[in-house]
């Protein structure tokens, strides 16, 4: 149990918490929430005893193993899968004490150290680091790689791999998600919930608190509230005491409004795209959500450019990537044909390194192509938002002085107002950015966008470093936004909000994806079951032949060739049955739901359109059926043969 009682805590001169409470029991997972600046990392402090309360008592379960992420990782020259098993201190304290017993020849110590070793699951250790860093996004070939030949983001990674594979108690996590992809983010929501211990969690990912936390600790002018329930259950809790209090009432009411007309004039331009959908569903949620944010700091549009040029942008067979400075290639996206057109709003979805950052610097020209053409509009405006848009920021000047270059003929009070929409009050548009937080740069950089007033806004992970209530903000202004939206995020409230559209970047295509987020969830879930079967395959093989006695290893590798090519057609074979099915499928769900019209049944006009998508339907199902049959005879083939290539 954690428990909180009447603590009080000053930092400098600001006090975060004063006669605070709250009781946490084992097995809790609590997202811990509140605006930057609230006191979220200095609650971790107090738990970890690296702070003490001014007044109260922070009391915890005596004997609980509490593992939490470093914020700084050196750059060791030490493997990364090494790296992640130093977490186990018990294991690798163990492991020592066996090395040395074996060099002073103790058989006895030898043997109850093995039993040690066991107990702590150690002869399983290396195979679960390389899991979660695999998880994680890393490839195999690189966890006996240094920690040091990665940049900062993948270091971070491999330090959140160490802190899930410590064992623990108590997980304390803040901001995991920060240098995720929404691959990794996925695998690791899955993994949290799993967790068997205590979990506190500091995030401003909406859907990653709502999959993974029971509770929602709230910093709450400078108090904590604790929430039963997800995020979501928060929020709409919170909106009913807010809407308790007069005070708040009228701009509750405004907010909402607001939100529903913008959801009632997006309504009869949506078409009938999941994507399209999905973002309908979420947009309509959120009127109620806005209540729940009605006394945040930020409010902002972004304006577009008056004039429009029609297409915006083309790429036409356009082979991007990098080229070194002895002019050697790297093709990360080959044949690339898109047209960006005007009001498009579009995600893009692939796995790590797949190429979705070179896509967009090679649409705002800062990547030139490798071959073919990039062909702008007469009137694009582009606004770019990278994910090192922080440090291009001139950190000696101010959010003034910032947007007063931009514009130097500007009125200081029209500054002023536009940069209070994204929380920057009174004297702080005068502060030093040196100064300023992670969030606060972030918030910056997207200000200075913004004001560009673009036609294409191309948005590389935009909510890193913002809090829940920036992150709502920025959500409502792309979501009300005129121009042609891309974004590459990890933060899915933000992507079904704002893209009617998915494209996946992956196997050096881009390709528009049909289909919404959990369709690319379950896509990424068969993608990555069939490269484990790819890995099985070939692990055997290569078993075999290291196993087969010298003059039969030729033989034996010719043999598992010859297998692998009796694979080939049946592996094409269920491929196609399987990209059938999911056609078949998406046939048969637009049907279904064309058969959901409760007028179609009681109107005697559309009688004969009821008994032709009756058909249709039943001609549907039948075909499906077919397909399913044709999948497992060829997936059982191919498992069966598979055996054979592995005995």
């Amino acid at each position: 149990m954690i428990a909180l009682r009447q603590v009080s805590l000053q930092r400098g001169t600001q006090t975060l918490l004063e006669g605070a409470d709250l009781t946490l029991h084992a097995g809790h997972k609590a997202g811990i929430v509140g605006p930057n600046g609230a006191g979220k990392s200095s609650l971790f402090k107090l738990l970890l005893g690296e702070l003490s309360p001014d007044k109260g008592e922070v009391e915890m379960s005596g004997g609980q193993r509490i593992a939490h992420m470093d914020q700084e990782v050196e750059a060791l020259e030490r493997a990364i899968v090494d790296y992640v098993l130093d977490g186990d201190r018990e294991l690798r304290h163990t492991e020592a004490a066996l090395t040395a017993a074996r060099e002073q020849g103790d058989p006895h110590r030898e043997a109850e150290l093995h039993g040690a070793i066991e107990s702590l699951d150690g002869y399983s250790a290396p195979a679960r680091a390389a899991q979660l860093l695999v998880g994680l996004g890393f490839v195999q070939s690189d966890l006996e790689r240094p920690l040091a030949d990665f940049s900062g983001g993948w270091r971070m990674r491999v330090n959140l791999a160490r802190t899930l594979f410590k064992p623990s108690d108590l997980l304390l996590l803040d901001e995991p998600t920060n240098h995720l992809d929404l691959d990794a983010l996925l695998w690791l929501e899955q993994w949290l919930t799993r967790y068997p211990g205590t979990l506190l969690l500091i995030s401003h990912d909406r859907d990653f608190l709502d999959a993974v936390c029971d509770h929602i600790a709230h910093f709450d002018r400078q108090s904590l509230v604790l929430y039963r329930g997800n995020y979501s259950t928060f929020e709409r809790t919170r909106a009913e005491k807010l809407a308790l209090q007069q005070a708040e009432a009228a701009k509750q009411h405004a907010r909402r409004e607001e939100i529903e007309r913008f959801v009632a004039r997006f309504r009869y331009q949506a078409n009938k795209a999941r994507a399209a959908q999905s973002r309908l569903k979420t947009l309509e949620r959120m009127g109620d959500i806005a209540v729940a944010h009605a006394d945040s700091p930020f409010h902002f549009t972004i304006p577009c450019a008056d004039k429009v040029s029609h297409p915006l942008l083309v790429l036409d067979e356009a082979r991007l990537g990098y080229r070194d400075a002895a002019g050697q290639e790297t093709v990360q996206l080959d044949d690339v044909k898109l047209t960006l057109l005007p009001g498009q709003r579009i995600g893009l979805l692939g796995p790590n390194g797949a190429g979705k950052s070179t896509l967009i610097k090679s649409l705002t020209g800062d990547l030139p192509l490798l071959s073919g053409k990039r062909v702008a509009g007469e009137h694009l405006a582009i606004g770019y938002f990278a994910q090192h848009q922080l440090e291009g920021l001139d950190l000696a000047s101010t959010p003034f002085m910032h947007v007063q270059r931009l514009s130097p003929t500007t009125a200081d009070l029209d500054i002023r107002k536009f940069l209070g929409g994204f929380g920057f009050h009174g004297d702080d548009v005068f502060a030093e950015v040196g100064r300023f937080s992670g969030g606060e740069k972030a918030r910056l950089a997207l200000a200075l966008v913004a004001w560009h007033k673009p036609n294409l806004l191309l948005l590389d992970e935009p909510t890193n470093h913002l809090d829940l209530e920036m992150r709502e903000a920025l959500t409502e202004a792309l979501a009300s936004f005129e121009g042609t939206v891309i974004i590459v995020s990890h933060d899915r409230h933000l992507l079904r909000a704002t893209v009617d559209e998915f494209w996946r970047v992956a196997d050096h295509r881009v390709a528009p994806f049909d289909g919404d987020l959990e369709d690319y969830r379950a896509w990424l879930k068969a993608r990555l079951e069939g490269e484990r079967r790819e890995a099985r395959a070939d692990k055997a093989d290569r078993q075999a032949v290291a196993e087969a006695p010298r003059e039969d290893r030729k033989t034996t590798r010719r043999a598992a060739a010859e297998l692998r090519e009796k694979l080939r057609p049946l592996k094409k074979q269920r491929d196609r049955a399987e990209q059938a099915m999911e056609k078949v499928q998406k046939d048969l769900a637009a049907v279904e739901e064309a058969l959901g019209d409760a007028e179609l049944y009681t109107d005697p006009g559309r009688k004969a359109e009821l008994t032709e998508r009756l058909g249709r339907q039943g001609e549907l199902k039948s075909r499906l059926e077919e397909l399913e049959q044709d999948w497992l005879e060829a997936e059982e083939a191919l498992e069966a043969m598979e055996a054979e290539l592995s005995s």
